[in-house]
């Protein structure tokens, strides 16, 4: 494993304008709904977002998302508190969730692009409940996918919801967007020398404890074999690229 800097050169862009993965799970944080320290919805955040997946979705690939639900409330930290038994913390995360996935279709309807919220939970009022052979049929008829409530069950993170779907649907790649350009040695908001990896494999994930998503969402990713790519989701043009195959941030493989 060989770490680069941050200054490494950007690879040549690929010609083909066509998906290189033809079915892409996206794991979007809740975070990513606000302004940086922020809270709740920004409607211009939520729309750079949605604009994002229209780009990669025109080209032609079967995508599901998998939101987060930091910027409504975060159930680790209320339980870590001693306010709210962790089970009812992590509950009240879900549907979170299920706010961002609510405000994420029709942003996309909005912008023409047909979606579709599928919940873990049974919120049949404002969204369809989890199966995975209408998650499927939605994915063949075009539409983008919206995952929401993560597993349905506490004690589990969106992260290894977004792996446990990905696996699930059959997805060829999990993108997880966060922040940052990649997976780097340290933490690079506190330390400019860190260095940032292009590849890494899960093992070494693993081993190092590098902390981008929990350790089970890495397990059952290796274990199936779900390539997964770290990638920064406030520049623009990334999620199309890595559908595309480009490399971009850093990227998890088995080697």
């Amino acid at each position: 494993m060989q770490p680069v800097t941050k200054t490494s050169s950007t690879p040549t862009p690929l010609k083909s304008r066509k998906p290189f993965y033809e079915r892409v799970l996206l794991k979007i944080s809740g975070e990513s709904f606000c302004k940086p320290k922020g809270f709740g919805i920004d409607g211009e955040e939520l729309e750079v977002i949605a604009r994002e997946i229209v780009e990669a979705h025109k080209i032609g690939t079967q995508l599901a998302v998998v939101v987060g639900g930091g910027n409504i409330v975060r159930g680790g930290q209320l339980a870590q508190a001693g306010h709210i038994a962790q089970a009812t913390a992590d509950y009240m995360g879900m549907l979170g969730t299920a706010i961002n996935g609510l405000a994420l279709k029709e942003m996309l309807d909005k912008l023409g692009t047909p979606a579709r919220v599928l919940s873990a939970l049974n919120l049949t009022s404002v969204a369809e409940t989890f199966i995975r052979g209408r998650a499927l049929r939605h994915l063949e008829k075009g539409r983008v996918v919206i995952f929401v409530a993560g597993t349905g069950n506490p004690f589990f993170t969106t992260d290894t919801a977004a792996a446990l779907r990905a696996t699930e649907i059959g997805a060829q790649v999990l993108l997880k967007a966060t922040k940052v350009d990649g997976i780097y040695d340290k933490d690079p908001m506190k330390h400019p020398d860190a260095k940032r990896y292009e590849r890494v494999t899960f093992q070494e994930v693993i081993e190092q404890r590098l902390k981008v998503m929990d350790l089970t969402a890495f397990s059952m990713c290796m274990e199936r074999n779900i390539p997964v790519v770290v990638f920064n989701m406030k520049k623009p043009g990334q999620i199309a690229e890595a559908v595309r195959g480009k490399t971009v941030g850093t990227t998890v493989t088995n080697g």
